[in-house]
């Protein structure tokens, strides 16, 4: 696990409140899990049809039907709970979820965020992303702050086919943490040893 991937995820584990109901997505977001402190009780959902999911099983340990977001074989706790992909959108779509942690491509200032597809290239489908960014009571987007080639993925406007229009309540990058406000984002901290500059470039 990279070292910004890692800060990341450790500051979102921070958000995580006892007895949550949370459903962390592909990527940085499945990493959040080991971050949880033990004292804190939650119950990880996950649209194939658990909840209850718990950290990456180890090496000899892997079951092919405990999978997480990110497709890794993961455990699962002893009041875990197996059902159909009705059951689990039913969740969602119903407002039992705390909240959703997902990554994205680009989020922007009105809370709107894309991350399922870049036109002209082949995507695998957009996942249950949609009905998480309306369904879940908080939207976390956990993202690098930049793009491999040095763009930043927090726009004063998406330009990419939005998952959701308005939904991302908080954005936690490598460099800061930013609220999303009906004015705009807040930055609520800045990362040990970055600067201003840094955050807004």
């Amino acid at each position: 696990m990279s070292e910004v991937k890692s800060k990341i995820a450790s500051r979102i584990a921070k958000e995580i409140e006892d007895g949550d109901v949370l459903n962390l997505g592909i990527g940085i977001p499945t990493l959040v899990c080991d971050y949880i402190p033990d004292e804190i009780e939650v119950n990880i959902h996950s649209e194939n049809g658990l909840i209850g999911l718990d950290k990456e099983a180890a090496e000899g340990f892997e079951h092919k039907d405990i999978i997480n977001a990110s497709g890794r074989h993961a455990t699962i706790k002893n009041t875990g709970s197996f059902f159909d992909s009705a059951m689990s959108f039913i969740i969602i779509r119903g407002g039992h979820l705390d909240m959703t942690v997902l990554g994205a491509l680009q989020v922007d200032q009105k809370g709107n965020i894309a991350n399922w597809m870049i036109p002209g290239k082949l995507v695998p489908g957009m996942g249950g992303a949609m009905d998480l960014t309306v369904g879940a009571k908080k939207v976390i987007c956990a993202i690098t702050h930049q793009t491999k080639k040095g763009d930043s993925k927090i726009k004063k406007e998406c330009n990419l086919p939005l998952t959701a229009a308005g939904e991302v309540d908080l954005i936690v990058t490598e460099l800061a943490v930013m609220e999303v406000d009906e004015k705009g984002l807040i930055l609520k901290e800045i990362a040990k040893g970055v600067t201003l500059e840094e955050v807004i470039n």
